[in-house]
């Protein structure tokens, strides 16, 4: 696939500082990976918040965080926060490539998800395609896991991931600590290990 594509993250991609570690390369805050970065280090051509029909569930255990990790499921009820970044086609493959822990350089033929709105990669946890809507033409996709949050191990985040979220989605919705707590408080996994009050607390210090 060529052209461009609107990749709309849910997760630590919220936070635009984060991001930039799977495009230039390097760690993030409080993350205990170093990324590689793309082929092409260009910054996104153009950003904007958004939410997304369905919810964010946490699950399985992040190699980068510790704790469950951040998984879109569109059939959860409310709306999910979002924050798309268009990118060159071969950007999104390689974002892709970093989250499987694979080596980047590898274009994806992502037709089937732009046609049919689903497709599945293979079987890893970030490598089910969705696309989300389309903006000028543009196709808008994010991944997530094949199974939903119904079938899911889950499994509560971590301190440093929530503090991530938090950044992320003060950055790109304006939330205030308070209502960005009561949203990652609420979601499938997350809601077992913290209550509101305690996020607030991670987020405001």
């Amino acid at each position: 696939m060529r052209g461009e594509v609107w990749y709309v993250a849910y997760g630590s991609n919220l936070a635009a500082e984060r991001f930039r570690c799977y495009l230039a390369g390097g760690r993030p805050d409080g993350g205990a990976r170093h990324y590689t970065g793309c082929r092409d280090a260009t910054p996104a051509r153009a950003e904007r918040p958004m939410t997304l029909p369905g919810g964010v569930y946490f699950a399985h255990t992040s190699l980068t965080w510790g704790g469950g990790m951040a998984f879109y499921d569109p059939e959860l009820p409310g709306r999910a926060a979002a924050r798309a970044y268009l990118l060159s086609a071969g950007q999104f493959a390689d974002v892709i490539s970093q989250e499987m822990r694979r080596a980047v350089g590898t274009d994806l033929d992502l037709s089937e998800a732009v046609r049919t709105g689903r497709q599945r990669l293979g079987p890893g946890r970030y490598e089910t395609i969705v696309k989300v809507g389309e903006d000028g033409g543009v196709p808008m996709l994010t991944f997530t896991a094949p199974h939903g949050a119904a079938d899911a191990e889950l499994n509560a985040p971590s301190a440093p991931y929530l503090r991530m979220l938090g950044r992320g989605l003060r950055e790109s919705h304006g939330w205030p600590a308070e209502r960005a707590a009561r949203y990652l408080a609420s979601c499938p996994g997350a809601r077992d290990g913290w209550t509101p009050e305690a996020v607030a607390g991670l987020l405001r210090g």
